[in-house]
């Protein structure tokens, strides 16, 4: 599989790249997705919740009316879960939400996103990005050149750059990631995937271990 190599206007370089078909060209896997995906958002959780129950509430240990008599249901404590300021019954506690995922299971639902974004026709090959000052508007001129203002957008460079990632920073549907850090979620989440030249070669030498 050959895609051609596009500058940052979205005109042709003449150049290609041949895409891995063991890598981009695979059956997607739905369950391997869910799982990754799944791992994911539940790793982003805090897992810090935490509501009072009656033996952690403030109150008078006091009997509140005498046992029998009354007409009503036996009360023991102002701290019981059915008066008002009681405390709460079974209530959330702090916790950890991640789980183990096996490694192979990751890189299926990685390569599974990248074969989605392929038979979408989502998935477009870069010039390596760079900029010379860390700008906003140098980011939204490089989205405009491409006709991708106003979209999410997922760009993948082969190395950590300050200017491009600064740049695109303040803009909430732009993501830019290196290829050591790119996930499935986010390849799932943008609408256009941009993949430096560069970038392409060290992505499949990671999904292919």
């Amino acid at each position: 599989m050959e895609l051609a190599v596009i500058n940052h206007k979205g005109q042709d370089t003449g150049r290609k790249v041949s895409l891995s078909d063991e890598i981009f060209g695979i059956e997607p896997n739905d369950n391997a997705i869910y799982l990754d995906v799944k791992q994911y958002l539940a790793n982003q959780r805090q897992g810090t919740h935490k509501s009072k129950e009656r033996n952690e509430v403030a109150g008078s240990t006091r009997k509140i009316k005498k046992q029998k008599g009354t007409g009503g249901a036996r009360a023991g404590s102002l701290k019981a879960p059915n008066f008002r300021g009681g405390g709460r019954v079974f209530g959330p506690r702090p916790r950890d939400y991640s789980f183990k995922l096996n490694k192979k299971v990751k890189q299926l639902a990685r390569k599974s996103a990248l074969a989605y974004k392929v038979k979408e026709n989502s998935l477009m090959v870069l010039e390596d990005v760079s900029f010379d000052a860390a700008k906003t508007k140098n980011y939204l001129s490089f989205l405009s050149g491409l006709s991708l203002t106003g979209k999410k957008t997922l760009l993948v460079l082969a190395e950590d750059n300050k200017n491009v990632f600064l740049s695109s920073r303040n803009l909430p549907k732009a993501k830019v990631v290196t290829v050591d850090d790119v996930n499935t979620y986010q390849l799932l989440h943008a609408d256009q995937l941009m993949l430096c030249e560069g970038s392409v070669s060290k992505l499949e030498t990671i999904l292919a271990k």
